[in-house]
């Protein structure tokens, strides 16, 4: 079998038919099945999946087990040569999953592959992040991408071939079951972010690449399928200090935590000034101020 998507739901019951009809609609001359980990859903995912997609393999947990271990139990049952990962609120464009596809086909070195992710619009969304460092943790992100465009590619350049990258946004990405084998699943002790970032750094460091390939277009409304609130804003920075905790360690762990707090409290005082500024009428900025207070909060708590 060629591919086995493997999506992963929680409670995004709409948007999830959306993902499984784009699958469905684009797969194309490609042998796959598809593979529907449920988090315990509330919302009628299962009824919806069962009456509307039967040939759907469902996988039914009792709690939420998050975004790593839920796609690990779907590695543990799958029959495709890859995996192809995909978020409830990601949908397909024509060819997509057999470019990510070919791709790895005619690149026997390469471990993960993703695509171009768009929002609704066709604009582009960032669609690989670099390895957390030192440098990228302190500096700022756009600064990095114009100066070096080569070391940290972005969307706010054109690439008319695929080119090599640190990481793929977990959103959709295509990763050779191979390489899984050989190297590693996800760590389950992330629970939503950075499982790919990991992921990929552990397959780097085994001699596997990871690449773009630009056109091959995923649509991607980014952050419905996980929310914005403060949870998942803290549960990205427990998944930072994890991933910079478990491969680096010691002073580099330390110096890194130093910089992100003080960009945190740098981040905090400059919304501050612009709540003051617009006399708290701005709901936005009182929201994000709310947010980073709270993350604030937790940092002084067990982490």
């Amino acid at each position: 079998m060629d591919i086995s998507f493997v999506i992963v739901n929680w409670n995004t019951r709409d948007l999830l038919q959306d993902c499984l009809d784009s699958i469905i609609k684009t797969a194309e001359s490609l042998t796959y099945e598809i593979i529907v980990v449920d988090n315990a859903s509330t919302d009628g995912s299962a009824g919806m999946l069962a009456e509307k997609y039967p040939q759907v393999r469902t996988i039914a947990n009792r709690e939420n087990r998050g975004f790593g271990a839920a796609n690990n139990q779907g590695f543990a049952v799958m029959k495709g040569k890859y995996a192809l990962l995909i978020n409830t609120d990601a949908v397909l464009t024509n060819g997509a999953s057999r470019k990510l596809w070919a791709f790895a086909e005619a690149t026997p070195d390469t471990a993960i592959v993703c695509g171009q992710l768009l929002n609704a619009d066709g604009s582009k969304q960032n669609s690989v992040a670099a390895f957390p460092t030192l440098l990228t943790l302190a500096a700022n992100t756009s600064l990095m991408e114009y100066l070096f465009p080569a070391k940290y590619p972005s969307k706010r350049y054109e690439h008319a071939a695929p080119l090599e990258v640190d990481s793929a946004i977990g959103a959709c990405m295509l990763i050779r079951k191979k390489a899984l084998d050989d190297v590693a699943v996800f760590d389950e002790r992330y629970f939503f972010f950075f499982e790919e970032t990991d992921l990929a750094y552990a397959m780097k460091r085994a001699g596997w690449r990871v690449y773009q390939v630009p056109d091959a277009l995923v649509y991607h409304l980014q952050g419905q399928s996980i929310g914005q609130n403060v949870r998942s804003r803290i549960e990205f920075y427990r998944s930072r200090y994890q991933f910079l905790r478990k491969w680096h360690g010691g002073a580099y762990y330390r110096t890194a935590a130093v910089i992100i707090f003080l960009r945190l409290l740098v981040d905090t005082l400059l919304n501050v000034v612009g709540v003051i500024f617009t006399l708290g009428m701005a709901a936005g900025l009182r929201r994000k101020l709310f947010t980073y207070l709270q993350i604030i909060k937790w940092h002084f708590s067990s982490r």
